[in-house]
Parts: structure tokens; C-alpha cells; sequence
């Protein structure tokens, strides 16, 4: 989408641009934000708000679970993170289409059991790059990008496959 950082611009615009059939026939918004911070850790939309209140529309703990059943099926330690606003999944949560997603980090620093659990720097923000002109490929973390990547593929493909039988 265009316009993120700016405002939500480009999401916005594309629901807004939705007639009332076509939310209807939208089955998710798998988001990514934020996808391979240098310190970063795997964090799982709460789609039904168990963790921190918030629960998306109906259909948003399915993105989560399967998600999380990537993780697991990889032995790949994974938290929830809240549906805080700030990224493109806000214009669809309001029209009621189900959501979920991926993020790894942004300015928040990293706590001493993420350290444990997902390795890196406690102490040490996620991303310092975040909105910051070094914010380019060069730093990224890949091997967090692999399983992110891999996250997001899983979920589309088991998303498809139950909705199409």
C-alpha cells in the first residue's frame, strides 16, 4: 500500500473503494509490517483479543491460529501483539473484514525474556532504523525475513485451501 507512513493513505483509499458486496467477499488482510527488524522478534496478530482486549472481526482468530501453527510446526518460538493501529490492517478491521498478520518490531526496545527466547540484544531497540533513513535491505535480518516469508506463504496457502475446500 502507498501512503503508510504518511497516513494509511493507499489502504484506506481501497476499502473506501469497496462496494458493500465486495467486503463481503473479502476473506482476510494478512498484513506485514515490519518483517525482519535487526533485533526482532516473530509476533502474531491477536485476532481474538485472548491477549491484549482487542479482538479483530469474526474470522480473525483463524489467522492467527493458523499463524501461530506455522511457528509451532517449525519449532519457532512466536508472541501476539495487539491490533494497536498504525498499519495498513486499520481500514480493513473498520469495514469488518477478518485480519491478521505478522510484525517484528519497531522503536520498542527488547526485553530480557524476548532476548531468551528469540536470541539478539536485550536492551537494544528492535529496529533502529525504524523511520529513519537507514531504514533500507541492508538492514534487515534475513533468516527473520526467511520465516517470515515462510509464515505468510503457509497462511496463504491454508487460508485458500479452507475457504475453497
Amino acid at each position: 500500500w502507498g501512503g503508510e507512513e504518511d497516513g494509511l493513505y493507499g489502504s484506506q483509499h481501497y476499502v473506501d473503494e469497496l462496494s458493500q458486496a465486495e467486503i463481503g467477499q473479502t476473506a482476510a488482510n494478512l498484513n506485514v509490517d515490519m518483517a525482519a527488524s535487526p533485533n526482532g522478534v516473530r509476533s502474531v496478530h491477536d485476532g481474538d483479543g485472548a491477549d491484549f482486549g482487542h479482538a479483530g472481526p469474526a474470522g480473525s482468530k483463524a489467522i492467527e491460529d493458523i499463524l501461530f501453527r506455522y511457528f509451532q510446526e517449525n519449532a519457532l518460538p512466536a508472541e501476539s501483539t495487539p491490533f494497536d493501529g498504525g498499519s495498513d490492517y486499520d481500514a480493513f478491521l473498520s469495514a469488518g473484514i477478518p485480519g491478521g498478520g505478522l510484525f517484528t518490531g519497531d522503536e520498542k526496545r527488547k526485553t530480557q525474556a524476548q532476548a531468551q527466547s528469540f536470541g539478539g540484544a536485550a536492551g537494544k531497540v528492535l529496529d533502529p532504523c525504524y523511520h529513519e533513513a537507514c531504514d533500507t535491505i541492508a538492514n534487515t535480518n534475513p533468516e527473520l525475513l526467511q520465516e517470515m516469508s515462510g509464515a505468510l506463504a503457509y497462511a496463504t496457502v491454508a487460508y485458500a485451501m479452507a475457504k475453497t475446500g
